[in-house]
């Protein structure tokens, strides 16, 4: 009898082959697989703290991606893409942002109308005359979801120019940079 026909003869027994290229497929006890479980928070578990945030010689980038990750939510064991996890955030200080490199003189925010020939360009000195906060904001609006998650995520979010801020009866905790511009 050749090898495939002594498997045939023995699926048709009701019996598995065995021997080389067949592996026992035979069912495991329910208590000995894992069973694992996908954590999922409800919106009851979610708590959102009050965070301020000193922008005095930090960098702009790295300003807005510890923001943006504080928004969301991504610094809490209970991280869900798909809720607002995020803290309150306070930004105090904008007006002393830093740049690094030429971007002081060279960069430049750009807002379109929406008519024909609507383009128009703000330089970094004439946003920081006219709207200190408004660098800030953008820059840690556009490392946020593009979504109503993240527009939600951007409600949290309070910038102001200068040292003070009206959110003293929130008890903010301070969050400290280990590395601010020199």
């Amino acid at each position: 009898m050749s090898p495939p026909t002594e498997v045939f003869r023995l699926l048709l027994q009701g019996e598995r082959p065995t021997g080389v290229g067949f592996t026992d497929s035979s069912p495991r006890h329910e208590s000995s697989t894992p069973v694992t479980r996908t954590f999922s928070p409800k919106p009851a578990d979610v708590q959102h703290d009050w965070i301020v945030i000193d922008a005095t010689d930090v960098v702009l980038g790295r300003l807005a991606t510890h923001a943006a990750a504080l928004l969301r939510g991504k610094h809490k064991a209970t991280f869900a893409q798909h809720m607002d996890m995020g803290d309150y955030v306070i930004i105090v200080n904008a007006d002393k942002v830093a740049l690094t490199g030429s971007k002081l003189a060279k960069k430049v925010y750009y807002r379109h109308s929406g008519y024909p020939g609507g383009l128009t360009a703000t330089s970094y000195p004439e946003m920081l005359e006219k709207h200190p906060t408004r660098a800030v904001e953008k820059a840690i609006r556009g490392m946020l979801p593009k979504n109503t998650l993240g527009r939600e995520q951007l409600k949290k979010l309070k910038v102001y120019a200068g040292a003070e801020h009206p959110h003293a009866a929130q008890q903010p905790k301070a969050y400290i940079f280990d590395q601010v511009a020199q």
